[in-house]
């Protein structure tokens, strides 16, 4: 028999349905029955006949008419939500769809599969199980680890031993000794009371990164979870089943509770969960509707899910991975308003960069070589003022490997530290099956990715810094001989006169962002966690950073394009033209003013999907190959088309 389950108000229900023949407008009235059985004021209803509503699927929203048949419209185990007319939306209410995210692409289902080991995943690995491209299976080598933990854990249990967080209580509680009968209740209750997150949830991304990485740390075997809830938490990953975690309410030691709790809370069929099939609905129906099982805790378990530092990590994983997307297009983005601003390459020169052999500053000025060098790429715009009196160029333009370089190096610096730690046992205690003993320690605090990605902010936020200027000098006409904001008929027309105020607007703000949130430390738990890495705000305003950094350069690379209309028929090199290309098959020139918004965001698209990289780097590559095919880039990312795979010896896809 097909059944659907109804949002109506603050309740969803069950309604099963014997005629699938049945109308929309009958299931309506049918989840509207079983509304007012249990209100005890019938929820306001006076006669259930009066009311009017309207029915939509919570995947997608779309409108259902009420007059067609159930089983034209709908599919088993459907969610669908009911609105009343005349009832107003409480302020607190979570709407069916989520929230996007930068990275939010439409979901189908994987059929790719990556192996985990808890040893071998990447950043990379990371967000591109965020964004769906993969489901989860366990190595057997893991899977033997898990049981091995596990079989301590349920010998140290069976004999009355006492030990930290399996038979006892937790921070200030660890010398209250818990009954055996009680321990399951310990576990629960330990999720339940640390689910007290607040702010908006992760996107469904960001939370199958949360989710996949937690099972990657289990899988080390070090954590004592047993293989049926890693089972069962692979199984929901797979189905995209993710609980809602609130983004606030984590300090980053004794890990990331609370933000961890709320994704193990939903995995027990409580609070709320997302699935591409229900929308928002309570994590039971959700779970129910995959033909998934609650996880159903076991001694220590509770503990085993949420201690630990992937709220931080993986957040961070995706920031890394968005700043090494970003400092490699900057310089490209750079090299084409270089071009516009009439700039010299002399200060590239290869000799200058080995005076000071920095790995990032030689990396970036290979680049702009690369696209700018008028024996490989003849550039009219650049043999239009070859013999100009000009001697050398502002620091924007001529310092730009000094400034980028270190940026990438910064990057490198914080990926490491990310991907280490993606792959660390951060549980208290550590379950060392080898030496049939559990040892208490402090993995957990999240000092390490705290530290780095404020670093991390600190080094990409000067991409923004320096573009902006570079921004400027286009807008500026005593700066570029460009006609005021890049716009005929200035004074009808303000051009770039605002967008540039965006760009400034949001480089005052990272300067505030980039305060270091790690400095910062509160005494939690009675004194017991008496040091903490306020982590989790470490992460999330990376994040925000790399995001503005990233609209910044949008901002630029679309002021740079309009310049070249200016110097137009003249052309630039190959490489740029093809990147100025790209942009114009999004954006057109500006004539006169428009609603600019949208440009400025189609124009951060093509960043964010690594779209002007994917133009200019087979260029780059190419350059590296001809001039100095035995001095091949030092980092691993550095001029490939994308970064190499993980070693599939030991992450696989399948």
């Amino acid at each position: 028999m097909p059944r659907f389950t109804v949002h109506v108000r603050d309740e969803w229900l069950t309604v099963p349905c014997k005629d699938a023949t049945c109308s929309i407008k009958w299931l309506g009235f049918e989840a509207f029955k079983r509304y007012i059985k249990n209100k005890p004021d019938n929820g306001g209803i006076q006669h259930i006949k009066d009311v009017r509503f309207v029915v939509r699927r919570c995947q997608g929203l779309g409108l259902l008419d009420n007059d067609d048949t159930i089983e034209d419209v709908l599919e088993d185990n459907d969610f669908v939500e009911l609105a009343i007319e005349g009832d107003t939306m409480p302020q607190d209410f979570i709407r069916s769809q989520p929230g996007t995210s930068h990275l939010i692409r439409p979901y189908r289902e994987p059929e790719q599969y990556i192996s985990l080991d808890g040893n071998s995943l990447t950043s990379t690995d990371l967000v591109n199980l965020g964004k769906g491209l993969y489901k989860i299976k366990l190595t057997p080598e893991a899977e033997l680890k898990v049981v091995q933990s596990r079989e301590l854990l349920d010998t140290i249990v069976k004999e009355n031993k006492v030990v930290y967080g399996i038979t006892t209580g937790f921070g200030k509680f660890a010398r209250t000794v818990i009954p055996v009968s009680k321990l399951k209740e310990l576990q629960e209750n330990l999720l339940r009371s640390h689910s007290s997150g607040l702010g908006s949830p992760l996107s469904p991304e960001r939370t199958r990164m949360l989710l996949a990485l937690r099972i990657n740390v289990l899988a080390k075997g070090y954590s004592g979870v047993s293989p049926e809830t890693l089972s069962r938490m692979i199984q929901a990953f797979n189905a995209s089943c993710l609980s809602y975690v609130p983004e606030k309410g984590t300090v980053g030691a004794s890990g990331d509770l609370a933000p961890l709790s709320h994704l193990a809370l939903g995995l027990m069929g409580e609070g709320k969960m997302w699935s591409p099939k229900s929308g928002w609905a309570d994590a039971k129906y959700v779970l129910e509707a995959h033909g998934l099982k609650p996880i159903s805790l076991k001694p220590k378990e509770g503990l085993a899910l949420i201690n630990g530092t992937q709220m931080i990590t993986s957040l961070g994983a995706e920031a890394v991975e968005r700043a090494e997307a970003i400092a490699r297009q900057a310089d490209i983005i750079a090299a084409l308003t270089l071009e516009v601003l009439k700039g010299t390459t002399k200060a590239f020169d290869s000799d200058i960069h080995e005076l000071r052999p920095h790995p990032g500053q030689k990396e970036v000025a290979l680049r702009f070589r690369s696209l700018l060098d008028s024996d490989h790429h003849p550039s009219e715009i650049a043999e239009s003022h070859r013999f100009c009196d000009r001697v050398q160029d502002a620091y924007t333009m001529r310092c730009c490997p000094q400034v980028h370089g270190i940026v990438n190096d910064t990057i490198e610096f914080a990926k490491k530290i990310i991907n280490t730690e993606i792959n660390s046992a951060t549980d208290n205690p550590m379950v060392f099956a080898e030496r049939g003993e559990t040892i208490s320690g402090g993995n957990f605090h999240g000092e390490y990715p705290a530290k780095a990605l404020d670093y991390l902010a600190i080094g990409v936020h000067e991409l923004a810094s320096i573009s902006e200027r570079r921004i400027e000098r286009l807008c500026n006409p005593s700066l570029s001989e460009l006609p005021a904001f890049l716009v005929n008929e200035g004074g009808l027309n303000s051009g770039f006169m605002i967008a540039h105020c965006t760009a400034a607007s949001l480089v005052s703000e990272n300067k505030v962002l980039c305060h270091p949130s790690s400095i910062d430390s509160l005494s939690t738990s009675a004194a017991t966690e008496d040091h903490v890495s306020m982590g989790g705000w470490a992460a999330r305003k990376a994040l925000r950073v790399v995001e503005h950094v990233e609209q910044v350069l949008a901002i630029e690379l679309l002021a740079a394009c309009q310049g070249i209309e200016f110097l137009r028929p003249l052309r630039t090199t190959t490489p740029l033209e093809k990147v100025y290309d790209l942009v114009r098959a999004s954006v057109k020139p500006w004539m006169k003013d428009r609603f600019m918004a949208p440009d400025i965001e189609a124009v951060h698209r093509l960043l964010v999907d690594q779209k002007v990289w994917d133009i200019a780097g087979p260029y780059i590559e190419k350059y590296c190959m001809e001039i100095i095919p035995e001095s091949r880039p030092s980092s691993p990312t550095a001029f490939a088309l994308d970064p190499p795979p993980s070693p599939r010896k030991r992450v696989r896809l399948e």
